[in-house]
């Protein structure tokens, strides 16, 4: 058997160690501000990133940043674009960790000049604004395997998953990154998934979230009663109106309904959502208990 040095060793015994906190007190002292996205030009496409079928990609701004662009011409539409902007800005608002979300002009010209047939269709149909993330450079992927994360940080995420219905934060897809040595949470399409599924959507707000049960963090979720009276003081009504405020008009395409209306939509089940936080977190608790 080969003797690691003692110095790769205490590397190696670190990471299984490290916890990544972020306390609840955060959310009771740290300012409040509505989301004012900057929106920038998309001047190169430099490769695409074959993950899901959204077929997101690695793009070079007009500001000389790179970033992973989600495209509204993509099969699952701009409402995966949304839930993105959505939940990427209610976490931001619970003290968590998400790249910068940015709006993203896209040119018709980029369709004209890429030779993928499948990546050309996508970029004509894309034309216009899309939404995209800050791409951070380095970050590896979160390992639950080599990673501890604290319960109180856990908790939040676990919850907020809960608030928002994101069935997409499993073993197998962490949907969250490690980068300087702090967990990042990014991928948010899959979330409120129910406004796919007509005019009546918000009548499932108060519905189970047995998808609760796969949640890669839930384990380390100890502390969900404590985060849940303070995530329900942090998102007052007004707090989740300016998140959604900042949904542009142009990817709410309701055809029987106003962009206003489409945005009450979005309040009315986040405020219905909120008032069985306590259901979910017992049924969060319960999952848990059954693993543990």
């Amino acid at each position: 058997m080969v003797e690691l040095p003692t110095q790769c060793q205490a590397k190696i015994a670190a990471l299984h160690f490290v916890a990544l906190a972020r306390p609840i007190q955060f959310l009771m002292t740290n300012e409040l501000k509505a989301p004012t996205l900057r929106t920038v030009e998309v001047t190169r496409y430099l490769t695409p990133l074959r993950e899901g079928g959204s077929l997101p990609a690695l793009v070079e701004a007009d500001d000389g940043f790179l970033y992973v662009l989600k495209f509204r011409g993509a099969g699952q539409g701009v409402k995966v674009l949304v839930a993105e902007l959505l939940v990427g800005e209610l976490a931001r608002v619970l003290g968590l960790r998400v790249p910068e979300l940015v709006f993203a002009e896209l040119s018709e010209a980029f369709g004209r000049t890429e030779p993928d047939e499948e990546i050309q269709d996508l970029l004509r149909a894309s034309t216009g604004l899309n939404l995209a993330l800050h791409f951070l450079s380095g970050a590896s992927t979160f390992d639950p395997l080599v990673t501890t994360v604290a319960p109180e940080l856990a908790s939040l995420v676990v919850w907020l998953d809960c608030l928002t219905l994101n069935v997409d934060r499993t073993a197998r897809n962490t949907n969250m990154l490690l980068w300087h040595h702090e967990l990042w949470l990014i991928d948010h399409g899959a979330a409120l998934y129910v406004h796919h599924t007509g005019p009546q959507w918000v009548q499932s707000a108060t519905r189970p979230f047995p998808s609760v049960k796969d949640h890669v963090l839930l384990p380390q979720a100890s502390e969900l009663a404590a985060v849940d009276a303070a995530c329900r003081a942090r998102l007052t009504p007004e707090v989740l109106a300016g998140i959604i405020a900042a949904i542009p008009d142009g990817w709410l395409q309701e055809p029987d309904l106003s962009p206003d209306q489409q945005r009450a939509q979005y309040q009315q089940f986040l405020e219905a959502r909120l008032a069985v936080s306590a259901t979910f977190v017992q049924e969060a608790n319960h999952a848990r208990q059954a693993l543990i």
